[in-house]
């Protein structure tokens, strides 16, 4: 869909190299102690990635939205490690950079971009997930401040984070309408980790709920207008699908370079299994699946960035949830036929597929389920 940059290129052999050489040899370490590795982090930073798409006077690396699916895309080894850095560098840092003012941008993007503080999203609750409207956290106006209360849940990164834009009602009465987004520094009084949690997968990651108990936030953070969270919340959705749909393209990719290995080097009857049509014929349809999913995220990056930069893109609501939809399908279909192709070895926890096929589960649930991103299409569709 599009040619690379000079600039890109760099940046792409510098993610492959960094993956290569620092997360892959410790990926299984990472994925059985389930802990972040801030060493990695601190090396991300040095090397400019967190600040990937947002402008140098904000202490960022410059680039574009194109730029950053290209570094996940090509963040391997550690699912754990790439997941948070996607809700650092896009859920927190591009959502500021998008609806941030001058100030709010000079205060909060420089620390983030050198890596000194980590970002997260606060968006769901206990009882409110696809239908993200149905928040119940609360903020009022208290004079100078707003006073937050509520709880959120899933959060990635919530356990290391310093710095969470989240959403709350400033007017409950006025439904979606109603709803506001906040930048809360964690060392906030009123600002608790509730509990760390447990995954499946993406062990590194940390996630976790935290509890707003009259938590105190200068009313200098509401970002945007107050009862204006709406439209950040959905405009931030979408860059968020285009943007994991890189994600999930780079475990398909993976798990194929994965299966194509394994597959000349396994020996049974005397050849490589390889040689058997029915290998084949798996390994072709992995390859077409993943091209044909690149090619749609793809669209739909250079849509969303089209809107970034001020454009105009009727379709990318559809296009973005079709992205994702059709990428995190993808990544389940192909980890599991590498899977296959694996035996009874990918089966083992020591064989890097065998993360792979607890990692991409999260592909259909983030960002909107597969069910929501089916509706969602077919109401744009429709025009409901």
């Amino acid at each position: 869909m599009f040619e690379l940059t000079d600039e890109q290129r760099q940046i792409v052999e510098l993610v492959r190299d960094f993956s290569k050489n620092e997360i892959m040899p410790r990926a299984a370490q990472i994925d059985r102690d389930d802990t972040f590795p801030r060493d990695l982090w601190a090396k991300m930073a040095q090397l400019g990635l967190m600040g990937v798409a947002i402008p140098e006077k904000y202490g960022g690396s410059g680039g574009d939205l194109v730029t950053a699916v290209l570094v996940i895309q090509n963040l391997r080894g550690s699912a754990g490690l790439a997941l948070s850095y996607g809700a650092h560098l896009n859920l927190c840092c591009h959502n500021l950079l998008r609806t941030g003012s001058e100030e709010q941008k000079q205060r909060y993007l420089p620390r983030l971009c050198s890596g000194e503080w980590i970002g997260a999203l606060g968006l769901t609750e206990p009882g409110a997930g696809s239908d993200a409207t149905g928040i119940t956290s609360r903020a009022r106006r208290d004079g100078e401040d707003y006073i937050l209360d509520g709880s959120k849940t899933f959060i990635t990164n919530a356990p290391i984070a310093d710095l969470v834009l989240l959403y709350a009602k400033t007017e409950p009465k006025a439904g979606p309408l109603g709803i506001s987004a906040f930048l809360v520094e964690t060392k906030s009084p009123g600002f608790s980790i509730a509990r760390s949690l447990h995954k499946l997968g993406h062990h590194g990651s940390p996630t976790g709920e935290f509890a707003l108990d009259g938590c105190r936030v200068p009313a200098a953070n509401l970002l945007g207008a107050e009862n204006a969270g709406i439209g950040v919340m959905m405009a931030g959705l979408d860059v968020e699908r285009a943007f994991f749909a890189g994600a999930a393209i780079a475990a398909s990719e993976r798990a194929f370079e994965l299966a194509l290995d394994y597959a000349q080097q396994r020996q049974q009857f005397g050849k490589p299994i390889a040689a058997f049509q029915l290998i084949q014929a798996k390994l072709a349809d992995m390859y077409t699946k993943i091209e044909a999913a690149r090619g749609l995220a793809e669209r739909a990056v250079v849509a969303a960035q089209e809107i970034e930069r001020g454009g105009k893109g009727t379709d990318i609501h559809k296009l973005a949830a079709a992205a994702l939809l059709f990428a995190a399908q993808t990544a389940e279909e192909v980890v599991y036929d590498s899977l296959q192709i694996h035996g009874g070895y990918g089966y083992m926890e020591e064989y890097e597929i065998c993360r792979l096929y607890r990692d991409v589960r999260l592909f259909t649930i983030g960002a909107g389920t597969t069910e929501i991103r089916k509706l969602l299409i077919a109401r744009e569709l429709l025009h409901m």
